[in-house]
């Protein structure tokens, strides 16, 4: 006999799906791998078949999977539905002001919106961007009830929690003066950076402490205020840009950049919810609710 369905896996379960590896839905969800598995079998044997299985990069839904993700997704927008029906803490009161660092807010963030204005379309909302230490910053002082930011490890009066996976890819132009074909070339040739304070730059600067390649910008490498010029400066060959994967299809279809084959440096981060260390309340409490049932997906 079948042991009965409990709804409480359902969230586990979508997100392991959403970010096709055990180890990243264990981050999102705040369990250990052991635990996150576990409950992944419970499912499974709940429903009488297997919903996951091995891909190249993790793990991925079988047909029954698919269907099974499916029905939870919806499950939890009537859920959430009901919520907002019924009013309360999560109830859309008042403007939704959210900080974003600029590759969210440009990538990112919109498909977010567009699902919350669907539910609350006589909400206002102000999106203010700016880098990742500014966004922290304003929401531990409370100039902001919520934000999201790129790839920052800690934050002292802030509560951090993993929402999407991104990865950094190398690019630069095709017809950059200068040549770069394996990782050891990243030593001498010019990269582009963004600002100090930029999620991106303390991710990037990090990975290639790592792996021994550099330890921060070079003294002519260029240093620019926002991605726009970044990629700007890297499509007129000024260097190599690192460049988040949500940005890249457009700019790899013109073929203003390309990416770099013989690279085998890996930079990947987090997208995180900054929160304030008290309860979330009103459109931002139901903003969150919303993004994180229904995340954007990388297509």
């Amino acid at each position: 006999m079948r042991p009965p369905l409990d709804p409480d896996l359902l969230p586990t379960f979508l997100a392991v799906v959403q970010h096709g590896r055990i180890s990243a839905a264990a981050r999102a969800v705040r369990l250990s791998q052991p635990a996150v598995t576990a409950r992944i079998h419970r499912l499974e044997r709940a429903v009488g078949t297997p919903l996951l299985g091995r891909s190249v990069r993790g793990v991925e839904p079988t047909a029954a999977g698919l269907r099974l993700a499916e029905r939870a997704r919806e499950l939890e927008r009537l859920l959430g539905a009901a919520l907002d029906e019924l009013g309360g803490a999560e109830r859309a009161d008042g403007p939704l002001v959210i900080g974003a660092s600029m590759t969210i807010s440009a990538h990112v963030l919109p498909v977010a919106l567009a699902r919350f204005r669907a539910r609350h379309p006589r909400v206002p909302i102000e999106v203010r961007t700016a880098n990742t230490k500014d966004v922290v910053e304003a929401v531990r002082a409370g100039e902001l009830p919520i934000g999201l930011v790129e790839g920052t490890a800690r934050a002292v009066g802030v509560r951090l929690e993993s929402w999407l996976d991104d990865e950094l890819v190398a690019v630069m132009s095709p017809t950059a003066p200068f040549s770069v074909r394996r990782d050891e070339d990243l030593i001498d040739a010019p990269i582009v950076w963004r600002e100090a304070g930029s999620g991106s730059r303390a991710v990037v600067a990090a990975a290639l402490r790592r792996a021994k390649l550099r330890n921060g910008p070079a003294r002519l490498d260029p240093v620019l205020g926002s991605n726009g010029a970044v990629i700007g400066a890297a499509g007129a060959g000024l260097g190599v840009a690192f460049l988040s994967r949500w940005s890249l299809a457009p700019l790899l279809a013109s073929g203003r950049l390309r990416t770099i084959p013989g690279l085998s440096l890996s930079i990947r981060r987090s997208f995180q919810w900054a929160l304030p260390a008290g309860a979330l309340s009103g459109s931002a409490a139901s903003f969150h609710r919303i993004a994180t049932q229904q995340p954007p997906a990388l297509h």
